[in-house]
């Protein structure tokens, strides 16, 4: 079950051929982040098993502290003591940032293009009314040159 809902969503998520990039981006990145975060509570409780004052110890605790991590709250409860630990979260710190900002564009690009959208269609009515005015002007001209 679980990996046709995951195809499901990876398909809604990038699937569509007329959504635009940067909805296929933030899309993409997000599917990204969310392997990142899994695989790096695996390699964080892998890297510090055994360490001395080690607290990622269990992948419900590692998985709470790659949230942590992505999101860049990092409260200290829970942090990696070995080299490798801490490269995973960088790893993880990296693509969260990245993904949190192009979320944040795609969704500031879609405002902008809702705007944008909304002042060419009261341009469009604006210059098909004055198109109106200037028929109607001509016709006045035409009619007092034959009267």
């Amino acid at each position: 079950m679980l990996p046709g809902f995951l195809a499901k969503v990876v398909d809604l998520m990038l699937g569509r051929q007329g959504r635009p990039l940067h909805l296929k981006a933030a899309g993409g990145a997000t599917l990204v982040l969310l392997a990142v975060m899994l695989t790096g509570s695996w390699a964080v409780v892998v890297a510090e098993e055994g360490a001395r004052g080690a607290d990622l110890t269990s992948y419900p605790k590692a998985l709470w502290w790659s949230v942590e991590t992505a999101t860049t709250v990092g409260y200290g409860d829970f942090y990696p003591v070995t080299w490798w630990g801490r490269l995973v979260g960088t790893v993880v710190m990296v693509v969260g940032i990245t993904t949190y900002g192009m979320v944040t564009a795609a969704l500031a690009t879609w405002f902008v293009a809702r705007e944008q959208k909304r002042r060419h269609h009261v341009a469009a009515e604006t210059l098909h009314a004055l198109h109106e005015r200037f028929d109607r002007l001509e016709e006045l001209v035409a009619a007092k040159k034959k009267g």
